[in-house]
């Protein structure tokens, strides 16, 4: 018989903590559910042995000197986590042991933050923690929905399963991330590229003609003196001006860059962009298509991995991504710990249309609220990829509107003083 340590969750969702002996895992999971309890963690206690010395330490075959990983920073890439996922999946379906298939992926995975994090999972596996807890201590590779989802697996012992189903559920998210960004890649790219030739055009093309108009002694219409005062301040040459304007352009972006992030690490700020985004115009729409595929997806996958429906969503509030969102969940989980119904709250914040929330509803009396949640991610996936087509076919004419407007400006401004120039030289000739 050994001796487990355990966290569970009681009927009215509350974390509990105890020990209970048992002769396995298998067997100290059955008898912390037959107490009525939901087991989110199971460890068996270590018992060192006083007899172990020196003669002990050479027959297990010394102390094994650790791993030294590499230098990288930053986080380690979705696609890669996904395709470690899948693999994992494949040898733990294969019957592989848990360690061997974790050393395999670790040895053949390139140097990088992915490699250093799964030295550290393998010293931990090795060492008597859970697969769960050793991910949890390298949050850089997996995030909470990842370590609980895991733990689920393990404690139901169908970690294969859910590590297939992880993959899945995160290849499904790249590609809605990857449909978001490949829609905006295009206009961002006209953009930046429109505003060089413009600054070009200020900088080099407008002094000259400035010069010409100058010698000509023409007078200038109001639209030709405000684009000569408007190149002068890009290109720095007014007198009182200190910076140039081609500097505070290039440099606006990367400052409201810096200035939304910092404004987003605070709670009231991340609040108040949160909702500023939800309820834009054109963007809007999209985004809170893309979040509520998100979350349903999230929820569904945890609720069909076994993890309890209070800690799932509070997991799915913390990878929503949005503050609005976050928030109606947080609703949801105290109305159904209070033992209200899910749907209740949801259709009160008025975050979800109501498709998302009559099908959430029948979810909950028919007790296939997993079922549901994924035919609702599915089905907003599909309405996101129609958005995102509609945006840039709506994109690419607006674009062309403004830019011709620009253009032809410039054009205008331009050729009013040459009109003026040619009618008084052929006055002048008469």
């Amino acid at each position: 018989m050994a001796t487990f340590t355990y966290e569970a969750l009681n009927a009215s969702g509350k974390t509990q903590k105890g020990t209970i002996d048992a002769g396995d895992h298998q067997e100290a999971v059955a008898r912390i559910k037959a107490q009525g309890l939901y087991p989110t963690q199971v460890r068996e206690q270590k018992v060192k042995k006083s007899g172990q010395g020196k003669e002990g330490a050479i027959a297990s075959g010394g102390t094994k000197k650790k791993k030294g990983g590499s230098f990288a920073i930053g986080k380690v890439k979705p696609a890669q986590l996904t395709t470690f996922t899948r693999q994992l999946s494949t040898l733990q379906d294969a019957g592989l042991p848990l360690l061997r298939s974790l050393q395999i992926l670790e040895e053949q995975a390139k140097p990088g933050p992915l490699k250093n994090c799964l030295i550290s999972v393998c010293e931990e596996v090795e060492g008597g923690s859970s697969l769960s807890e050793a991910m949890s201590k390298n949050p850089k590779a997996f995030n909470l929905l990842y370590v609980k989802m895991v733990n689920a697996g393990e404690i139901g012992g169908v970690l294969d399963i859910i590590l297939q189903r992880l993959a899945d559920f995160m290849e499904k998210s790249q590609r809605l991330k990857r449909k978001i960004k490949g829609a905006l890649v295009y206009p961002v790219v006209v953009i930046i590229i429109a505003l060089l030739i413009l600054t070009a055009i200020m900088v080099f093309i407008i002094p000259k003609f400035e010069k010409i108009f100058a010698e000509f002694g023409v007078t200038l219409p109001g639209l030709t003196t405000w684009l000569i005062n408007t190149s002068r301040w890009v290109a720095g040459t007014n007198p009182m001006q200190q910076v140039p304007g081609w500097v505070i352009l290039l440099l606006s972006p990367v400052l409201a860059l810096i200035f939304w992030k910092l404004i987003r690490k605070a709670g009231p700020g991340r609040a108040a962009t949160d909702m500023l985004i939800v309820h834009l115009p054109i963007f809007g729409k999209l985004v809170r298509k893309s979040t509520i595929a998100r979350f349903t997806r999230t929820l569904g996958t945890l609720i069909s991995a076994g993890v309890p429906i209070l800690e799932a969503i509070t997991i799915t509030g913390e990878t929503s991504g949005n503050y609005v969102y976050e928030k109606a969940l947080r609703r949801v989980h105290d109305s159904i710990r209070e033992g209200e119904s899910f749907a209740g709250p949801l259709r009160e914040s008025k975050v979800c249309d109501a498709i998302v929330v009559n099908m959430i509803d029948v979810g909950e009396e028919t007790g296939d609220m997993d079922v549901m949640l994924m035919k609702i991610a599915d089905n907003y996936d599909e309405e996101v990829d129609v958005a995102v087509q509609s945006l840039t076919r709506l994109i690419e004419p607006l674009m062309v509107v403004v830019l011709g407007g620009m253009i032809g400006t410039i054009v205008v401004a331009m050729f009013l003083p040459l009109v003026k120039m040619i009618e008084s030289l052929q006055g002048g000739g008469v």
